[in-house]
């Protein structure tokens, strides 16, 4: 919907994509798409493509935890990953637990860690925006929105790096109404998935993922939060998280660290220790 590009699409049961790739190419007409849609019989067809969005796996249950998928889907993402080991675009992780999978897509696949990219932030801080639009009745044009860390409750909204038209959200809003829409920005996914029922995000994920997307095709150099593979960020290494990151042709191009005082460090901190002990599962 953004023409960024020609679409492939590809999924394990037959026909599926197929049919969604006709649906959608039956509105084109009407919703002005300048490219093709189209779905392939193997993921080999994919393998020139600038960019690959991996979706594949199962989504969250009321009462699930986003980790709580981890070993489900780990055994998907160890199939799949292996495919793209010469793979020469970027791949952008929207399977849950997205931090984990991530970790995993890079270590089965051997792409650099800079050309896999987790959704988790972008996503995140799309959320944020739009309750800081809600609440102050401003354009989410207007706002800017950075979350870090985890892609989980445990996720890090950066008060400083949050701004209506340069202003601080604070200055406006206070610093106890940003806790509380910080709070409600954590539990997002999971009111979603408990209002659904039988689904979890589809929308937000999908247009977050578009523009990781148009970020990369059109190399724009835009600042995303992405998550990739941590090399010595605020000491820590090893484990997969969200940072602001120059996004471009080249995938996650400059990973930048924003000022973090004590407890945000130790929340990080406590974070990537979590994240190694559900790793270690399987």
């Amino acid at each position: 919907e953004k023409n960024i590009g020609s679409v492939l699409m590809f999924d394990l049961q037959e026909g599926l994509a197929a049919g969604k790739a006709l649906d959608m190419m039956e509105a084109a007409p009407v919703r002005g798409y300048q490219h093709v849609i189209a779905a392939g019989s193997h993921l080999t067809e994919a393998m020139d493509s600038q960019v690959a969005i991996v979706t594949a796996g199962s989504v969250r249950e009321p009462g699930m935890k986003r980790e709580d998928l981890f070993s489900r889907n780990a055994a998907v993402i160890d199939e799949i990953a292996p495919e793209f080991r010469d793979f020469a675009g970027t791949v952008v992780v929207a399977t849950e637990p997205v931090d984990p999978m991530t970790m995993r897509f890079t270590a089965a696949s051997g792409l650099p860690s800079s050309r896999v990219l987790g959704l988790g932030g972008v996503l995140d801080s799309t959320r944020l925006r739009h309750i800081i639009a809600r609440e102050t009745g401003i354009s989410a044009e207007n706002i800017t929105a950075l979350v870090v860390g985890r892609h989980s409750a445990e996720m890090i909204p950066l008060r400083e790096y949050c701004r209506i038209n340069g202003v601080p959200v604070e200055a406006i809003l206070g610093t106890d109404a940003f806790g509380r829409l910080a709070e409600e920005t954590r539990r997002a996914g999971d009111v979603i998935v408990e209002m659904a029922q039988r689904a979890s995000a589809y929308y937000g994920p999908s247009a977050a993922a578009a523009d990781v997307a148009q970020a990369i095709v059109h190399d724009t150099k835009r600042v995303l939060s992405v998550s990739t593979m941590w090399t010595g960020q605020y000491g820590i290494s090893g484990v997969a998280m969200s940072l602001p990151a120059v996004v471009g042709r080249g995938g996650a191009e400059r990973i930048l660290e924003p000022r973090l005082d004590d407890p945000q460090l130790s929340l990080l901190r406590a974070s990537a220790d979590k994240l190694t002990a559900i790793t270690a599962q399987a």
